[in-house]
């Protein structure tokens, strides 16, 4: 009679041992309805989180007004709030998913579960940030002979004098967009949803991002073009658009991580 032997644990999450689906280019439109469907089913939640959106637009034409040259910073910034205020919708959309009803305290409370991995995950967020603000100092340092007079003026700065600065500062504002986009686009929902540590959910974004470059540049690319379109009536189509995006991100993920 062979004797008792215990079970093998079963292995951790790490990035190389998640599996991940093919994902088809009409996918990023599918995660799109489905995040429309669960802003209808839970409206109230999603227009909370629209408003702080809408609010944090506010705040960047405030802040380009009176000190253009944090501009790009204060948005790198709320680029990296974006994810976390984004946790409480990804929580609705997981009831959804399971035929329970949300409430905004437990979206609001959706991070105390995860807490360590999403504070380490924060920080690296944090970090890039610091060093976007720092390298778009740089830009306004090294185009211009002293302080730029634009305030509060957006002609001024589409001026075809300042061509050079404007594609300097775009190029550095879409590198670490594009960087931020790479590690964050499903790491985020995969903290929330599963016993992943920071490390692995970062790098797992990033695997999907680099083994199907095409539909992720597509879903980035639906993500840049919405936002810009609802920042045009003052702000006000995040009001919808934040909360669909933010629903959206959640299906991305279910779409694209085997369980």
């Amino acid at each position: 009679m062979m004797p008792n032997t215990p079970a093998e644990p079963a292995p951790l999450d790490n990035s190389f041992n998640i599996p991940l689906r093919n994902l088809r280019l009409r996918d990023p439109l599918c995660w799109l309805a489905a995040g429309l469907r669960d802003f209808r089913r839970a409206p109230a939640i999603g227009l909370f989180y629209g408003l702080c959106f809408m609010l944090m637009g506010w705040a960047i034409l405030g802040v380009f007004q009176h000190a253009p040259i944090y501009t790009l910073a204060l948005s790198a910034g709320f680029l990296l709030m974006g994810p976390f205020m984004c946790l409480g919708l990804y929580q609705v959309s997981a009831r959804l998913e399971r035929g329970e009803k949300p409430t905004l305290l437990d979206s609001l409370t959706a991070w105390r579960r995860r807490l360590s991995q999403i504070a380490i995950f924060g920080g690296v967020l944090l970090i890039l940030e610091m060093i976007w603000g720092r390298a778009a100092l740089i830009v306004f340092a090294v185009s211009f002979d002293g302080m730029p007079d634009f305030a509060g003026s957006i002609t001024k700065l589409l001026d075809p004098d300042n061509l050079s600065f404007i594609v300097a500062y775009l190029a550095v504002g879409g590198l670490f967009a594009g960087l931020i986009f790479s590690i964050s686009v499903i790491a985020m929902p995969m903290l929330l949803a599963r016993q992943a540590d920071a490390v692995t959910a970062g790098l797992t974004s990033l695997r999907l991002v680099l083994a199907q470059p095409g539909v992720m540049l597509f879903w980035g690319f639906l993500i840049t073009s919405i936002v810009v379109l609802a920042l045009l009536p003052w702000f006000a189509g995040l009001l919808i658009a934040g909360p669909v995006l933010g629903h959206a991100s959640w299906h991305a993920y279910r779409a694209a991580v085997i369980d």
